[in-house]
């Protein structure tokens, strides 16, 4: 869908309740998930958000403006598209909005700072999140991972991950970078950690949009639990193969990151302590 957002989905856009997620294009190349409960649009082609923490989304919108957007309202209804940044700003109708909601106006530690303006290039409209579809899905991920799904790897997932990801109620998504260089984002809520190495999902819902994504190529996994604990992981998305008799998606992680404040940071591999040489 190409067209612009109703009015009916900018306001079903602006309650400060909902998942909000941003894919970008990191210096590499590789797809990044974040986030951000911020996002709203301001006009039937424009996307905006507010950052009040630092991260690394915002340093890639500036390097690389290409990126993709998902919505999901209380309701379990989503929207997907893809934006193109274009400037911030850090006054103004949306930056006064934004910090006389609530959740920033009554907070004594931080408020939006910087508001962040995209032009909407596309989008797939209000659409339902199929939940019998995911439900069947999730029980034949458990399946197969239990039955034979891979096991050892390296020690990339640790425990806290694992428990995050294995929960058939959190929400988790793939992105990858599609063709025209813009990510692309997918749920795969059915998705759970088969080892301390991998992450596969039954086909089910959305079965042909995982179909579609290369093997071989890199992906971001997202996942997280509606107390607002989450983990970004990257890794090689090694393509559909059946486990014990289920087809599913599976992803060899490589990287894993935490992005909740106060302190994002990489957990995987493992960052060296460093010294503090100076005051």
């Amino acid at each position: 869908m190409n067209g612009p957002f109703s009015d009916a989905d900018i306001q079903a856009f602006a309650p400060e309740l909902k998942i909000g997620l941003l894919a970008t294009v990191n210096r590499a190349g590789l797809p990044h998930l974040t986030l951000i409960s911020s996002l709203s649009a301001c006009s039937s082609t424009q996307v905006i958000w507010g950052q009040f923490t630092e991260g690394q989304s915002k340093t890639h919108v500036r390097e690389n403006p290409k990126t993709g957007f998902l919505i999901m309202s209380l309701q379990k209804e989503l929207w997907r598209g893809k934006a193109t940044f274009t400037h911030t700003a850090q006054g103004g109708p949306e930056f006064e909005r934004y910090n006389n909601q609530p959740m920033f106006r009554y907070n004594a530690y931080f408020g939006i700072h910087t508001v962040y303006y995209m032009d909407l290039m596309e989008h797939t409209g209000r659409q339902p999140l199929p939940m019998n579809a995911i439900v069947g899905a999730a029980f034949r991920t458990l399946f197969a991972r239990t039955i034979g799904g891979p096991r050892g790897g390296k020690a990339v997932l640790n425990g806290w991950t694992r428990g995050l990801m294995n929960k058939l109620d959190h929400l988790k998504f793939i992105s990858y970078v599609g063709s025209d260089g813009y990510p692309v984002i997918v749920p795969i809520i059915q998705a759970q950690a088969s080892d301390h190495e991998h992450v596969i999902f039954a086909l089910g819902a959305y079965g042909d949009e995982l179909r579609a994504v290369p093997p071989g190529a890199d992906v971001a996994v997202f996942g997280m639990a509606l107390s607002m604990e989450d983990v970004l992981m990257r890794g090689e998305f090694r393509g559909i193969r059946r486990i014990a008799g289920v087809p599913c998606g599976m992803v060899t992680v490589n990287w894993v990151y935490n992005p909740m404040p106060p302190v994002p940071g990489q957990i995987y591999p493992e960052v060296p302590l460093q010294t503090v040489a100076a005051f």
